[in-house]
C-alpha cells in the first residue's frame, strides 16, 4: 500500500476521509469550477485556440493531476502564461484558430509532457533553477504587458493585423482608436469594474461567470452583434473524443524550442505554487520529482483528448485552497463539472462578446505584473533588479522566447560570477573571546601584524581557484610582513582538482618566502580530500587544526621557541 502511495499520492490524503472533508472538497471543486469555465475558454482564445479546448484543458489534465499530484489544493488548467507562450510559439508556423495550428498546439502539449516526464524520470528538475526569481519576475512582468496589448483589438472591437512585435501592435491601434466600436469597449470596462467590484466584497463570489452571464443575455436580448460586436458564435457540445496527436519529426523538430520554454515555466509556476500551498498546511509534503511527473502526465494525457498545454494557476488554486479544498477530490469535482458544461451548457455560450474574454483576460494578468519585487529589489539587490529589468526589456522587446533565454542566460551568468570572485574575510580575534570575526564588521578584532588570518566563503574549484590564489599572493607580498597564513576553510564545502591544484601552488609560495601555512576548521569530506591528494602530507600533520585560535596559538608557540 506504501508502495503504490508513492506513486498515486491520492491514495495518502484518503486516510482519515470523512464526510466533512467531501463536502469541503465538493464546495471548493464547485467554487474553482465556476472561475475554470469562463477562465478556461478566455485562455484557449488568448492562445489563438477556439474557446472549446480551454474546456477541454480542464478535463483529463484534472483527473490525472489529482491521481499522481502530491500538492492537495494544486488547481491544473489553462493559465494566461501558458497561452500567451503558445500563441507566440506558434503564431509564426500556423495560422492562430487554423485546423493546422490546433494540430500544433496539441503535439506541443504532447511534447511539454513528455519533456516534464523525463525531466522526472532522470531527477532533473533542479535544472529550472537557472531561471531565478527577478528573472522569472522580469518575465511575467513583460508578459502581462503583452498579453494587455493583444487584447487591444476585442477591448476596441477592430481588426488587428499580427504584427511581430507588440509595440508595433499598440501603436497601431492608438492609430485607429477611431475605428473603435464603442459597444466592445463599454462591454469590457463594465465587465472588468463589475468584477473589481465583486472581487472586493468577496474572493468567493464568481464575478467572471457573473460577468459572463450577464452580457451574455444582454448580447442576446439586444442583438448587439448587429452593432458590430463580435461574438463567440458556436461552441461544440459533447466530450473530447480520443485522438492521436499529430506525429511529425520534421514539425516537432521547428517547434522545440517554444516547447522547451513553455515547459521551463510550466514547472517553475507549478511547483512554486505548490510549495506556497503546502507551507499553509503540515499535512502532506511536496515531492518536487512526482510533481513532475504528475504535471506531465497530465499534459500527455491532455493532448491525447484535445487539451491545450495546461499549469498550475496560483488564482484558482488559492481560491480551491480559501474554500475548504483538502484533496484533490476538489479538483475530481472541477472535472466532472466541467463534463457536465460540455454536454449540456456549450451552445448556451452563442451570444458570449469577445470583449468579456477580453475582461477576464485582463484581470487575470493585472497579477502578473510584479512591481512589488521591483521595488523590493531595488531595496535590497541592485544586482538582481538589474536581471529583472534586463529581462523585462529583453522580452518586450525581442520576443518571449529570447527574453527567457537572455534571463537563464543572465541567472547562470550571474552564478558564475558570484562563483568566480566569492566573498572572502581577513579576520581578528574579538577582545576577551576565542572567536575571529570579519575585520571589516568587528574593527576593534585583535590583528598581528605578521599573521594573515583569512576565510573564504564558497567552495574551491575551477571558477575561483585562479582568484582565490590572487588574493592569498596579493596580502602575502615580502614588503607586508606577513610570517603566517591562518586558512579558516569552514566555509568550503568541496574542493576540486583545480583548488587542490591552487593549494599546492600557494603553499609552494609561501614556503620559498619562509611564510608557515595552517588550514583550520575543515569539513570532513574535505579533509577526506585532501589526505586522499596528499596534501596533509605535503605540508604536514601539525599545519592543520579543527580549530582556528589552537592554530594561531600553535604558530605563536612555535614562533617563541625559535627566539
Amino acid at each position: 500500500m506504501e508502495t503504490l502511495a508513492k506513486i498515486f499520492p491520492f491514495l495518502e490524503s484518503l486516510e482519515g476521509y470523512t464526510s466533512r472533508y467531501f463536502k469541503d472538497d465538493l464546495s471548493a471543486g464547485l467554487t474553482v469550477a465556476i472561475m475554470l469555465v469562463p477562465q478556461g475558454m478566455a485562455y484557449a482564445y488568448l492562445a489563438g485556440m477556439p474557446p472549446i479546448y480551454g474546456l477541454y484543458g480542464g478535463l483529463i489534465p484534472l483527473f490525472l493531476y489529482a491521481l499522481f499530484g502530491t500538492s492537495r489544493q494544486l488547481s491544473i488548467g489553462p493559465v494566461a502564461v501558458s497561452a500567451l507562450l503558445v500563441l507566440e510559439g506558434f503564431r509564426q508556423i500556423a495560422e492562430p484558430g487554423s485546423s493546422e495550428y490546433i494540430q500544433l498546439v496539441i503535439l506541443g502539449g504532447l511534447m511539454i509532457g513528455v519533456i516534464q516526464l523525463l525531466l522526472s524520470m532522470l531527477r532533473l528538475g533542479f535544472l529550472v533553477n537557472f531561471l531565478s526569481h527577478p528573472v522569472l519576475a522580469g518575465f511575467t512582468s513583460a508578459a502581462a504587458i503583452i498579453i494587455a496589448i493583444s487584447q487591444l483589438k476585442d477591448f476596441l472591437g477592430i481588426p488587428i493585423p499580427r504584427f511581430s512585435y507588440s509595440y508595433e501592435t499598440a501603436w497601431y491601434a492608438i492609430n485607429h482608436l477611431g475605428e473603435a466600436n464603442w459597444i466592445s469597449v463599454v462591454i469590457c470596462s463594465v465587465s472588468i469594474t463589475v468584477m473589481l467590484a465583486l472581487r472586493s466584497m468577496s474572493r468567493s463570489i464568481p464575478g467572471a461567470l457573473i460577468v459572463v452571464v450577464a452580457a451574455t443575455l444582454l448580447s442576446w436580448g439586444l442583438d448587439l452583434q448587429q452593432y458590430g460586436l463580435e461574438i463567440i458564435r458556436d461552441v461544440p457540445a459533447g466530450l473530447p473524443a480520443f485522438e492521436l496527436p499529430l506525429l511529425d519529426l520534421e514539425v516537432a523538430e521547428g517547434i522545440m524550442p517554444i516547447v522547451l520554454t513553455i515547459a521551463i515555466i510550466g514547472i517553475v509556476e507549478s511547483i512554486s505554487i505548490a510549495k506556497v500551498l503546502e507551507s499553509k498546511h503540515e499535512d502532506y509534503d511536496i515531492r518536487p520529482n512526482q510533481e513532475l511527473f504528475a504535471i506531465g502526465i497530465s499534459k500527455i494525457g491532455g493532448a491525447f483528448f484535445q487539451a491545450i498545454p495546461t499549469s498550475g494557476s496560483f488564482t484558482r488554486s488559492a481560491i480551491n485552497d480559501d474554500a475548504g479544498g483538502r484533496t484533490t477530490i476538489s479538483s475530481m469535482v472541477t472535472a466532472l463539472l466541467i463534463v457536465l458544461t460540455l454536454l449540456f451548457l456549450t451552445p448556451l455560450f452563442y451570444y458570449l462578446p469577445k470583449a468579456v474574454l477580453a475582461a477576464i483576460i485582463l484581470l487575470a494578468v493585472r497579477s502578473l505584473f510584479d512591481f512589488k519585487e521591483a521595488i523590493f529589489l531595488w531595496k535590497t539587490d541592485k544586482r538582481d533588479l538589474t536581471m529583472m529589468l534586463i529581462t523585462f526589456q529583453a522580452t518586450l522587446t525581442f520576443g518571449i522566447e529570447e527574453g527567457v533565454f537572455t534571463g537563464v542566460l543572465l541567472s547562470i551568468g550571474t552564478v558564475l560570477l558570484k562563483s568566480s570572485k566569492p566573498h572572502y574575510g581577513i579576520l581578528g580575534k574579538v577582545q576577551g573571546t576565542k572567536n575571529y570575526r570579519n575585520i571589516d564588521r568587528f574593527p576593534d578584532a585583535e590583528q598581528m601584524p605578521d599573521e594573515l588570518l583569512i576565510r573564504f566563503d564558497d567552495q574551491l574549484y575551477f571558477a575561483n581557484a585562479a582568484y582565490f590564489k590572487d588574493v592569498i599572493n596579493e596580502r602575502t607580498e615580502p614588503e607586508d610582513g606577513i610570517k603566517a597564513v591562518f586558512m579558516d576553510a569552514r566555509s568550503m564545502h568541496h574542493i576540486d582538482s583545480s583548488g587542490l591544484h591552487a593549494l599546492t601552488d600557494i603553499h609552494n609560495r609561501l614556503k620559498r618566502l619562509g611564510i608557515e601555512f595552517y588550514m583550520t576548521s575543515a569539513i570532513g569530506p574535505v579533509r577526506d580530500l585532501l589526505h586522499k591528494a596528499g596534501f596533509y602530507e605535503k605540508v604536514g600533520e601539525a599545519y592543520f587544526f579543527q580549530d582556528l585560535h589552537q592554530a594561531v596559538l600553535a604558530y605563536r608557540k612555535r614562533k617563541s621557541e625559535k627566539k
